[in-house]
């Protein structure tokens, strides 16, 4: 066997030194990434006009159903003329939805952005086009006939469903088509809400999985495409403007925080609620068809208490920024808004969480309001923008959607603390978040941590192992199967590198070809050269990066690659499974191992 000369004499302390020719950067995009870019105003445009659709939609059937008449006015359910009998009415839809969800498509059930997640990551980012008409049309029906439901939810998996079928004309990838989806989510909430930056923040807190430059630019491009075209449809300016502030200085820090606190509570209590009621569900000895139209009886009921409770609820909203609402009045809305928005969620109705959410929390600080200085519609922004933080495990997002929605910047340190403090509370109390425990309950698990890839850091020269053992490409074949069947010799590896004169590895040799020889027999005087010569040979170079060698030792299915150098392609080490195995165990060891660098008395 021949030995490569050790690559320490090419590099300082044995390592190898980058070389230009790797050609890498800080990102991975590529001119590819125009083609999404150039398809975004599409889907951009689309998920604008989607979310028109869903609003008109659900004003008609509100109308329809409350008032028997065809439009599309904005109406208060209080005043609706039907009585006592309006609480027949959530019922009606939630038949419907249910006869719609059993025999179109199940996927329209829930609130729409754990499907969006789950066909992101486990469907290839492929939505069935039923799914984009059905989604609405449920959402619509369901909201219209009094369901305590947002419209985002629902408009985040329409635009999706847009983006992903304009997506399906193409010859995309998985990931383009992921890109596309979420950029028809983004546009559709931005137009619904005015919130392009918090749409942005969103899709990539909640949906991209990744911050690449190939995703993010084609996202925010479809948001500020809905955000242009949503004066032309929408009413301009914040959806509800506040002109409220806080001082963090003093006390009103620990008040904030305090606020955040309590909607993290708040936020774990509410999805203990949803899942508890949908387990109580799951034991009803009937059809799942039928669980919604349960979940609208205690709607209609809940409705005869606190009719401001049912439907999107936005004049409710801007009633608690207001502090137009009386204590009782909200803590009736509070407490009969989170009975039938956990009760109909946990039944599978068609409906969003982040209008309830807002609500729900906006009504807790405005509760809060009433003991601390400053006027009770702060506090209850505050407290809108903590419970979402800490319900959907979304900090920024809900910090800055609140700016938007209320076009007020100077609260913006102030929901920061608050969001954080929440989203402390549920991350720590909480595995799963109200969005994700659906999903793990169908057996996928989802990991929201965003961090570096460690062989998007390492380089092959970092792992490979230097000192090489090697067979000649001059060995004839016969002596290379008995140096693998000699038990005298010692253990051998599964493979070995077979090298010319010069160092250069023509080929590798493994226990299996030796074996298929044995069986097959060789032509006399045939060298190992000879044998391997031909053979696909995957091959690797110090200065590359660990994932790029991955991927080819992947695809090839190889488990030991010769590593050379670039200018002479001379043998310098090799790299095999287990050193890639070191790479994950590095950063193990970096999240788990605690030292004490700086001894007391050291300067």
């Amino acid at each position: 066997m021949s030995r490569p000369a050790d690559p320490a004499a090419h590099a300082p302390h044995g390592r190898a030194a980058p070389t230009r020719s790797a050609k890498l950067g800080d990102f991975t995009i590529d001119r590819g990434a125009l083609r999404l870019i150039a398809m975004a105003p599409v889907v951009g445009t689309a998920g604008t006009a989607a979310a028109w659709v869903l609003l008109q939609l659900i004003a008609l059937v509100t109308n329809f159903a409350y008032f028997g008449r065809f439009s599309t006015a904005a109406v208060d359910l209080g005043h609706s003329p039907l009585g006592m009998t309006a609480a027949l009415v959530p019922p009606a839809g939630c038949l419907i939805i249910g006869l719609m969800a059993r025999y179109g498509s199940e996927k329209i059930r829930g609130h729409g952005i754990p499907e969006a997640i789950e066909a992101i990551l486990i469907g290839s980012s492929r939505i069935q086009p039923k799914v984009a008409v059905l989604k609405p049309l449920s959402s619509a029906i369901s909201i219209g006939t009094g369901g305590p439901f947002g419209a985002e939810g629902p408009i985040i998996m329409t635009g999706g469903a847009l983006g992903s079928l304009f997506a399906q004309l193409f010859h995309l990838t998985s990931a383009e088509r992921k890109t596309l989806l979420v950029a028809g989510a983004a546009a559709g909430m931005t137009a619904i809400f005015g919130t392009p930056v918090a749409a942005v923040l969103l899709a990539v807190e909640l949906l991209l999985f990744e911050w690449k430059p190939r995703s993010l630019i084609p996202v925010a491009t479809a948001a500020i495409v809905a955000a242009a075209l949503r004066p032309l449809l929408f009413d301009a300016g914040p959806l509800f403007a506040f002109g409220g502030t806080v001082d963090l200085s003093g006390p009103a820090l620990a008040a904030v925080i305090g606020v955040g606190i309590a909607a993290g509570l708040g936020s774990g209590l509410l999805t203990a609620l949803v899942y508890g009621f949908e387990d109580l569900f799951e034991r009803l000895p009937i059809h799942w068809m039928w669980w919604p139209v349960l979940g609208g009886v205690v709607i209609g009921l809940g409705g005869l208490v606190e009719p401001a409770a049912l439907g999107v609820g936005y004049d409710s909203i801007r009633a608690l920024l207001a502090g137009h609402l009386p204590p009782a009045d909200v803590l009736r809305l509070l407490v009969v808004k989170a009975v039938i928005w956990s009760v109909a969620l946990g039944s599978g109705t068609s409906g969003g969480v982040l209008a309830p959410l807002l609500i729900m929390g906006g009504a807790m600080g405005a509760l809060e309001g009433t003991v601390l200085p400053g006027g009770s519609g702060v506090w209850a922004l505050l407290g809108m923008a903590a419970m979402m933080g800490g319900t959907m495990r979304s900090p920024l997002t809900s910090a800055i959607f609140a700016v938007e929605l209320t076009g007020n910047l100077g609260m913006l340190p102030a929901l920061l603390t608050a969001c954080v403090a929440a989203y402390a509370v549920t991350v720590l109390l909480l595995k799963r978040s109200i969005l994700t425990e659906k999903i793990a309950r169908r057996g996928h698990h989802i990991l929201r941590e965003y961090i570096v890839d460690p062989f998007e850091l390492t380089r092959v020269g970092d792992v490979m192992v230097a000192r090489v053992d090697t067979l000649p490409a001059v060995m004839p074949v016969e002596d290379a199967v008995a140096f693998f069947t000699d038990e005298a010799g010692g253990p051998r590896h599964k493979s070995y590198p077979v090298v010319d004169a010069a160092g250069r590895p023509v080929g590798m040799v493994a226990r299996a070809d030796v074996l298929r020889w044995t069986m097959s027999g060789w032509p006399r005087g045939t060298t190992l050269g000879d044998a391997v010569s031909g053979l696909p040979l995957v091959t690797g170079h110090p200065d590359e990066l660990v994932g790029r060698l991955a991927d080819r030792m992947t695809e090839a299915d190889a488990g030991r690659v010769p590593v050379i150098r670039r200018e002479d392609g001379v043998l310098v080490g090799i790299v095999a499974r287990k050193d890639l195995l070191r790479v994950r165990a590095r950063l193990r060891t970096e999240e788990m191992e605690r030292a004490r660098l700086l001894l007391p008395g050291q300067r």
